[in-house]
């Protein structure tokens, strides 16, 4: 079976490598376990006085959020007590990889999930450990007290170095690098598909879940193109941490027609009358997960 790596740089704390859920819902139904996925945390920023440097406020990153609504992921608009830096969630991925390493998609978006539409400050170890303890298969405990531990520390800063390799890059030739503390660096996300032989496809920065179905057809076309099921089912029984409404009508388009979300949502309420899924709010939208 043919396999394409796949070196996904991205930040928690990026609304718009939040945004990309959708297009990488359909790209983990399409391709499925011919993908080979690793996760590269950017760092974005170590310290909150570099975000209260550039301007940023608790309600400025509120009201930014509206923005991002027309995406489709789940939003709660509400200034945090301060706007925090990244750091430690992305820490906090490297530490849960090295203790349970099938579970970092899973923190990785119970992450997301919360800086998005929760209150809580996630440079605060608290907060995390509380996010955390909501993730079955981590000890949320171990992975806080490891957040500074020096395997952690060489993983993390390993992947902001790599992060920080964009110059020259078919991603700064779009405009979708960024130099913000140092070295042009890769925005969340970005994507780099590589396949066996060597040859490698950028795409990089926020793009549509076309631009990368054009790089793996043109990487290998003998790949197998799994097409959208005819109900959420089926993609909820492959996710099993849960889809949002948005993820799972992205999973069900065909072709090139516009997701239908209002279907989607219907039929996610005939299979939740069903008990077929369950149903947990988040921020203005929902998480579902198949009940078995």
């Amino acid at each position: 079976m043919s396999r394409i790596s796949v070196t996904h740089f991205t930040d928690p704390g990026c609304p718009w490598a939040y945004s990309a859920g959708p297009a990488l819902a359909v790209l983990r139904w399409r391709y499925q376990d011919q993908l080979d996925w690793r996760l590269v945390t950017i760092g974005l920023t170590e310290e909150a006085e570099q975000y209260a440097r550039r301007g940023y406020t608790p309600v400025g990153q509120a009201l930014g959020q509206q923005s991002f609504r027309r995406f489709g992921m789940p939003f709660a608009p509400q200034p945090k007590p301060w706007v925090g830096a990244t750091a430690r969630m992305c820490r906090a991925i490297h530490a849960a990889r090295l203790q349970a390493p099938e579970r970092e998609h899973a923190v990785f978006r119970a992450l997301q999930f919360a800086q998005f539409t929760t209150p809580l400050v996630l440079d605060d170890d608290g907060n995390l450990a509380a996010v955390l303890a909501e993730v079955d298969g981590v000890d949320a405990t171990a992975v806080v007290a490891a957040l500074d531990d020096p395997a952690v520390s060489e993983a993390y800063e390993a992947d902001r170095a790599e992060a920080r390799t964009a110059a020259g890059s078919p991603t700064e030739f779009q405009g979708k690098a960024a130099q913000t503390d140092g070295p042009v660096r890769y925005t969340a996300p970005s994507l780099i598909f590589a396949a066996d032989g060597g040859l490698s496809l950028e795409a990089g920065g926020f793009q549509p879940v076309e631009a990368y179905d054009v790089c793996l057809a043109n990487l290998d076309p003998g790949l197998t193109r799994t097409l959208p099921p005819d109900g959420p089912l089926p993609a909820l029984e492959r996710e099993p941490d849960g889809l949002t409404t948005q993820e799972v009508a992205a999973v069900l388009t065909r072709s090139n027609d516009a997701p239908d979300r209002t279907g989607a949502e219907a039929a996610l309420v005939a299979l939740l009358a069903e008990g077929a899924v369950r149903r947990t709010g988040l921020g203005d939208d929902a998480l579902w997960i198949a009940a078995a």
